[in-house]
């Protein structure tokens, strides 16, 4: 199975402010302006912000990973959301941690998955089972692709594609186990007779 990735994650950019007070009735303060409270860590030191919650759409309601500009009262910094928690009766954002990266600073993250087909199997009746939506990977920064573009159309009935057989990208290393399967074509009731 051919594997490609595109290079370069998505860009985001989010303004927020230092916040000065830090207990549970202050962030609750926060929430109730429409603002998110924020960490950023993974630097020299965390930061403690917050920023309007309609700076975050792009960012929750999306597989692709995003790399992040905050500025933050001036001071620019580069991260990508590594957490994020939620309202549990509304859905509503109530807090995002951010780790801060730079090109070379390696880090772990989850990057999607993307079939292209139809494939052979699809063609003859099957179905496309899908079982990996993402692949955790590690690797700097600036080597971190937007996703891995997976091709498939060889793929025939019973037969799956499995991480081991994704090209590997440079300068990354895939997390999961070679063994464990992407997605496979799986035989209809009808056709498993002949």
């Amino acid at each position: 199975m051919e594997a490609n990735v595109k290079n370069k994650m998505k860009k985001a950019e989010i303004v927020g402010y230092n916040r000065a007070n830090l207990g549970r009735s202050a962030s609750q303060e926060l929430r109730n302006e429409g603002m998110v409270p924020c960490v950023i860590y993974g630097g020299a030191e965390q930061v403690s912000f917050y920023a309007p919650i309609y700076l975050f759409r792009p960012l929750l309601f999306t597989p692709d990973v995003y790399e992040v500009t905050i500025n933050i009262e001036g001071k620019v910094y580069t991260a990508i959301l590594q957490d994020t928690q939620f309202h549990p009766t509304n859905d509503q954002i109530t807090h995002a941690d951010f780790l801060e990266i730079t090109p070379d600073k390696v880090i772990k993250v989850a990057v999607p998955i993307k079939l292209h087909g139809p494939s052979e199997g699809q063609k003859k009746g099957g179905k496309l089972v899908q079982k990996m939506r993402k692949l955790r990977v590690q690797g700097p920064a600036q080597h971190i692709p937007d996703y891995i573009n997976i091709d498939i159309k060889d793929l025939d009935l019973g037969k799956s594609v499995k991480v081991g057989a994704i090209t590997p990208i440079e300068g990354v290393k895939i997390l999961e186990a070679a063994s464990n399967p992407v997605a496979f074509i799986s035989i209809p009731r009808a056709l498993r007779g002949q």
